[in-house]
């Protein structure tokens, strides 16, 4: 008999769910103490646009090293933010600005060039 889904897990889900809807590469860092402690849950590339996102449930805030990851991201150039299942049709919308700012960006390339 499988486990009981966690309250995050039912967060990650979700996200995946709209990732995959919009065709968005992702992937779960596995850093199994080797690598950088506090990296965001998620990994994405969205219209070559660095994003990392944390999923938290109910009232679980970020750790230190969690905040201290999402800022390093955000200095970098990349978007990263914490999602809870209440902002979980933010995230649908996210997806769609990224994905239009990428072919309005095409769009007006295309027009310089003529």
């Amino acid at each position: 008999m499988g486990m009981a889904a966690t309250p995050e897990k039912k967060v990650k889900d979700k996200v995946v769910a709209i990732l995959k809807k919009h065709g968005v590469y992702y992937f779960f860092p596995a850093t199994y103490g080797r690598g950088r402690s506090g990296v965001p849950d998620i990994i994405c590339c969205v219209s070559g646009h660095f994003l990392g996102i944390e999923c938290k449930a109910g009232k679980a805030v970020p750790t230190r090293l969690q905040e201290r990851e999402l800022h390093t991201i955000r200095m970098a150039g990349g978007s990263a933010f914490v999602i809870r299942e209440e902002e979980i049709p933010l995230l649908e919308e996210i997806m769609v600005d990224y994905i239009r700012e990428k072919s309005l960006t095409r769009v007006k390339a295309q027009n310089h060039a003529r």
